[in-house]
C-alpha cells in the first residue's frame, strides 16, 4: 500500500512537472510567435516602402525617357519638314524657271513664224522682180538692135554685162545692208542662245578654274563629313557659301564654287576640320570663322606686298584688299594679280622709251597695276571689268587719269591721255606674250603661220601679217585684183575661214588693205 502510493505520488510529480514545463514552453513559443509575427509585419512593411519607392523610380525613368523620345522626334519631324520645305522651294524655282522656258520657247516659235513668213514674202517679191527684170531685158533687146543695130547675140552680151555689174554692186550693198540688220535684231536672241550654251557647257569647261579638291586620310571621314541626316554639310555649305561635293571618289572631296576667296576659306576650313576630327556644325562654324579671318589678311598683306614692291603709295586701303583678292583669280589661265603687276612693268617701261615725264611715268605704272580691279567684283556686279574698275576707282579718290587708262584699255571708251594708251598696249602685250596663257612658243608660232596661211589663200592678196602676238591679221590686196567695193565681202571670207579652221583664244581681227601707189621719176 506504501509503494502503490508513492508510485501515485511520483507519477503525480511527474504530471505537474509535465504540466508546469508545458507552460513554460507555451508561453515561450506564445512570445517567439509574437516576435516572428512583428518581424514579418516589420519585413513586409520595408518590402512594400521599396516597391513604392522602386515604382517611383520606375515611373521617373520612364517619364524622362518618354520625354528625350518626344524631343527626338520632334527634332526630327522638325528636320524633315525643313528638308520638305526645302525641296518644296527648289521645286517652285525650278517651276518657274521651266514656265520661263517654256514661255521663252513659244515666243521663239512665233519668232520664227515670222521669220519664215517674211521669207515666203521675200521669195515672192523676188520672183516677181526676176519676172520684171525678164520683161525689161526683152524690151531693151528690142531697142538695143533697132538703136544700135546689134545683133540679138551682141545686145544680150552687152546687157548681161551691165546687169552682172549692178548685180554685183547691188549684192554688196545689200550684205552690208543685211549684216548690219541682223547684228541688231540677233542680239537678244543670240544672247539667250549663248546663255543657255554656256549653263550647259560650263561645268566642263571651267572646272579646272571652280573646283579644288581636298584629300582625306580615310574614306569614313566622309560620314563625319555629312553628319547625321545631311548636317554638318549643310552647316558647312551655309557658312562658306560653296558646294561640297562628297562622291565615290576615294580619298578626297571636292570644292565647287564660282568665287575663289569663298573656294580657298572652305578649302583651308575642311583641311583643318580633317586633321582636327571634331566635325560638327558649331566647330564648323568655329573654323570658318577663324580661317575667314586668316585668308582676309592674307588677302591685305598680299596687296601691301604688291604695292610695296612697285613703289606704289596713297592707294586706299579699299584698293588694296581688291589687288589682294586678284591672287586668287585667274583669266584665260593667267593670274590676275601677276598679270597687272607685269602690266605695270610694262607700262613704266614704255613710258619711259616714249620720252613721257616722270608724273606720267608713274601714273602709267599705277594705271596699269589698277586696270583689271574690277575683276575682283565683277562676278558680284553687273557690267564689264572696265566699266566696275573705272567706278571703284574713281570712288576710292583716285584721278580722272587713272580712271579713264582704267575704262578704255580694251578701247570700250576713247583713250584720253598717252597714259591710258600705254595701258592698252601694255595690256596687249601681257597678255598676247607666248607663254602668257599656256600657250606653248611652238604652238603659239604655229597658229600664227597658219593665219598667214589662210590670209594669202585667196585670189588678190598680196601679203598678210599676223601681229599683236596673233590677234590681229593685215591683208595687203593687188590694187589692180580687187576694188574697194570687194574689201568688206573678202574680210568676211577670210574671218569665217579663221573660225572654220583654227582654234584660238579670244577673237581675231582682220583688216584687208587696198592702196594705189602712183611712182613716177623726175630727170
Amino acid at each position: 500500500m506504501g509503494i502503490v502510493n508513492s508510485l501515485i505520488g511520483i507519477i503525480g510529480g511527474l504530471a505537474i512537472g509535465v504540466l508546469i514545463s508545458y507552460g513554460i514552453w507555451g508561453r515561450k513559443y506564445r512570445l517567439s510567435l509574437k516576435k516572428a509575427e512583428e518581424k514579418a509585419k516589420s519585413i513586409i512593411e520595408a518590402a512594400e516602402k521599396e516597391a513604392r519607392e522602386i515604382k517611383v523610380s520606375a515611373e521617373s525613368e520612364l517619364k524622362r525617357k518618354l520625354h528625350e523620345q518626344r524631343r527626338e522626334l520632334e527634332r526630327s519631324f522638325a528636320n524633315r519638314k525643313r528638308e520638305v520645305e526645302e525641296r518644296e522651294r527648289r521645286l517652285s524655282i525650278r517651276e518657274r524657271e521651266l514656265d520661263r522656258k517654256l514661255e521663252l520657247l513659244e515666243r521663239r516659235e512665233k519668232l520664227l513664224a515670222k521669220k519664215e513668213s517674211d521669207i515666203n514674202h521675200s521669195h515672192k517679191r523676188v520672183a516677181e522682180k526676176l519676172k520684171e527684170l525678164d520683161n525689161l531685158i526683152q524690151q531693151e533687146n528690142v531697142i538695143l538692135e533697132k538703136i544700135a543695130g546689134l545683133s540679138r547675140e551682141e545686145a544680150k552680151q552687152k546687157l548681161l554685162n551691165n546687169m552682172r555689174e549692178e548685180a554685183e554692186l547691188e549684192a554688196k550693198q545689200y550684205l552690208l545692208e543685211l549684216k548690219e540688220k541682223v547684228e541688231r535684231n540677233a542680239k537678244a536672241e543670240v544672247f539667250q542662245i549663248l546663255t543657255t550654251v554656256m549653263n550647259r557647257y560650263i561645268p566642263e569647261i571651267v572646272a579646272e578654274q571652280t573646283t579644288s579638291v581636298v584629300h582625306l586620310p580615310s574614306d569614313d571621314l566622309k560620314g563625319k563629313l555629312i553628319g547625321r541626316e545631311g548636317r554638318n554639310i549643310r552647316a558647312f555649305e551655309q557658312a562658306t557659301g560653296v558646294d561640297l561635293i562628297i562622291d565615290d571618289t576615294p580619298l578626297m572631296v571636292s570644292i565647287s564654287s564660282f568665287n575663289p576667296v569663298r573656294r580657298e576659306i572652305a578649302r583651308r576650313a575642311l583641311e583643318k576640320l580633317v586633321a582636327d576630327g571634331r566635325i560638327h556644325p558649331g566647330r564648323i562654324e568655329e573654323v570658318v570663322k577663324e580661317v575667314r579671318e586668316e585668308v582676309e589678311r592674307f588677302i591685305i598683306e598680299k596687296g601691301e606686298e604688291t604695292v610695296a614692291e612697285l613703289g606704289i603709295s596713297g592707294l586706299h586701303p579699299e584698293l588694296i584688299k581688291l589687288l589682294g583678292e586678284l591672287h586668287f583669280r585667274t583669266s584665260y589661265g593667267q593670274n590676275v594679280l601677276q598679270h597687272s603687276k607685269e602690266v605695270a612693268h610694262i607700262a613704266a617701261l614704255l613710258g619711259a622709251e616714249l620720252g613721257l615725264d616722270d608724273n606720267k611715268i608713274e601714273e602709267a605704272k599705277r594705271a596699269g597695276l589698277l586696270h583689271d580691279i574690277g575683276k575682283a567684283i565683277s562676278q558680284e556686279e553687273k557690267g564689264s571689268h572696265q566699266q566696275i574698275g573705272a567706278e571703284i576707282a574713281r570712288k576710292y579718290g583716285e584721278s580722272e587719269t587713272i580712271v579713264n587708262a582704267i575704262a578704255a584699255h580694251h578701247r570700250d571708251v576713247e583713250p584720253l591721255s598717252e597714259v591710258a594708251v600705254v595701258v592698252e598696249l601694255a595690256d596687249a602685250i601681257s597678255s598676247a606674250r607666248p607663254g602668257a596663257r599656256r600657250e606653248t612658243l611652238d604652238a603659239y608660232i604655229q597658229r600664227v603661220g597658219q593665219l598667214e596661211e589662210i590670209a594669202q589663200s585667196f585670189d588678190g592678196v598680196m601679203r598678210a601679217f599676223a601681229i599683236q602676238a596673233g590677234r590681229e591679221v593685215r591683208v595687203i590686196v593687188h590694187p589692180d585684183k580687187v576694188k574697194d567695193d570687194d574689201l568688206v565681202l573678202l574680210a568676211d571670207k577670210i574671218a569665217k575661214k579663221i573660225e572654220r579652221e583654227m582654234k584660238y583664244p579670244g577673237e581675231i581681227k582682220v583688216t584687208v588693205l587696198r592702196e594705189v601707189q602712183a611712182v613716177q621719176y623726175a630727170k
